[in-house]
């Protein structure tokens, strides 16, 4: 009966409800299945590359369950979700400059000069652009 009291008083503190916690837990989970159902699935090469995006989300969002618990609040949910997002742009600009660095020092491209280097390509600076947008998010959220 104590825990009861326990966890009405934390879900009154303004934190998540047993069962939002819960339905939040079940969705990542049910999101990972889906993908895995797309990517599976014999019949489109459309659901394929969607349910290939949606394993990556997936994966990303799974570093969230640990918070599907009773009595957390929506603010530090949002700062999680935004510091697992800015870690995948920050990995992906690291993963980009190693590839490019893996192919001038160890490949030696055989036509170098046919395309622009990675730091010319609007997508890196759009990636760059988002992860600077999410550590300005995070800083202001760290702030108040």
């Amino acid at each position: 009966m104590s825990d009861e009291v326990a966890i009405a008083g934390k879900g009154a503190l303004g934190g998540m409800s047993p069962a939002t916690a819960q339905r939040l837990e079940w969705g990542i989970i049910g999101l990972g299945i889906l993908a895995l159902a797309l990517i599976f699935q014999p019949f489109s090469l459309a659901l394929f590359g969607i349910g290939c995006a949606l394993v990556v989300f997936a994966g990303l969002a799974n570093n969230l369950l640990p918070l599907c618990q009773t009595g957390t609040t929506l603010r530090s949910l949002v700062v999680a979700s935004v510091i697992v997002a800015l870690t995948f742009f920050v990995v992906m600009l690291v993963s980009i400059v190693a590839a490019y660095l893996y192919g001038v020092f160890f490949v030696n491209a055989i036509a170098p000069d046919t395309s622009d280097p990675f730091y010319r390509q609007p997508f890196v600076w759009g990636v760059a652009a988002i992860a600077v947008g999410l550590a300005a998010l995070l800083t202001s959220l760290l702030r108040r």
